[in-house]
């Protein structure tokens, strides 16, 4: 696959992406390696790294706890601790070896440590590759709130390699999923239409459709690289998403949600939002609720949630002045900034997710 290039850094692709990355090494020359993974990636993916990596350099390991519950603070100050005992300087490299969680945090972790250290993302879920890949965010949730803590810093390249998508279960693969529908639903239906005409949901399907994922969040990203205005088409889904999410990652009585399955719920509300607000098709607005429900079952969402589900909103970083922003669409790759939702219209979506 042809390599990507973003801003300062290109997104490599399979066996040359191990080419670019040991001849970094050999140009860069840090004092140290260390590899960031959490206790899935150590176990299943670091092997597979490891045995493409060409370098005489000291390689130390540094292990997170994996989800997203330990993307905070405190793991940051776990890291940087690390760091600092195993004698990282400003040469050093960290590799994030991991999905959203692992390459989020160790991004923000290279960024602060020592003012900044080179850092290199390996992504291994579908979700990082084709979400957290590109476009220089890193950061950690604040409690339950998610990415309040972060800054946009670049690493010094992506590999992207499928073999690692073998490590992970089909529900992670459901999940990154949602971020491609995403792409389909704002930016190219083409996405949308090949995903409906899947026999199954399999890597090998999946893997026609990563480059694609990352060349458009790349065109979107270089364009408006701190999200003033094409950028926030990235956040379709995302704000109902994010309030959903958070509420099932806070409640003891309810079962975490993946990423994907909070955004899924997102695009099914927020397109009801779209045709109430700006007379999205209905017709349509029909086929993605049937067919997102296909793929992702039904999330339990009672009536008793919906004002703890809302007050979260209000933090998104979309929103200005305390006023909740909303990505919605006119069409499919049709799309409509910042809009204002009542909170009545808010309950109405989430009751036309539940009919």
């Amino acid at each position: 696959m042809t390599p990507i290039l973003s801003n300062n850094y290109y997104v490599n692709f399979q066996d040359d992406a191990y080419t670019k990355l040991n001849a970094f090494l050999i140009s860069s020359s840090p004092s140290k390696i260390f590899i960031l993974v959490d206790e899935n990636t150590n176990d299943n993916c670091l092997p597979i790294l490891l045995a493409e990596i060409e370098t005489s350099l000291e390689i130390e390991i540094i292990e997170i706890e994996s989800g997203e519950e330990n993307k905070n603070l405190d793991t940051c100050t776990g890291v940087w601790q690390a760091l600092t005992e195993l004698g990282a300087d400003r040469k050093s490299l960290l590799i994030n070896l991991g999905g959203g969680v692992v390459t989020d945090l160790g991004g923000f972790v290279a960024s602060c440590f020592k003012r900044g250290i080179n850092f290199v993302n390996i992504p291994t879920t579908l979700l990082s590759m084709v979400d957290a890949s590109v476009g220089g965010k890193t950061g950690v949730d604040l409690g339950v709130l998610k990415n309040q803590i972060g800054l946009f810093s670049d690493p010094e390249m992506v590999l992207i390699d499928t073999r690692y998508l073998d490590t992970v279960i089909e529900r992670e693969i459901r999940s990154g999923l949602a971020e491609i529908i995403k792409y389909g639903f704002t930016y190219d239906v083409k996405i949308w239409d090949k995903i409906n005409n899947f026999n199954e949901l399999s890597v090998k399907n999946i893997s026609t459709l990563i480059h694609r994922s990352i060349e458009i969040k790349n065109e979107v990203v270089t364009e408006d690289p701190k999200e003033n205005g094409l950028r926030k088409i990235l956040n379709y889904g995302h704000t109902l998403g994010h309030g959903i999410e958070s509420y099932f990652l806070d409640s003891e009585d309810k079962e975490k949600l993946t990423h994907g399955e909070a955004i899924a719920v997102g695009m099914i509300t927020e397109a009801y939002l779209s045709e109430k607000l700006l007379g999205f098709p209905s017709n349509t607005l029909k086929e993605i609720k049937t067919s997102i429900i296909e793929k992702y079952g039904k999330i339990s969402i009672e009536t008793t949630d919906y004002d703890a589900i809302i007050a979260l909103l209000i933090h998104d970083k979309k929103n200005v002045g305390g006023q909740v922003n909303f990505v919605l669409l006119t069409d499919l790759e049709k799309f409509k900034l910042d809009c204002k939702v009542e909170k009545n219209l808010l309950i109405e979506a989430l009751d036309y997710y539940r009919e």
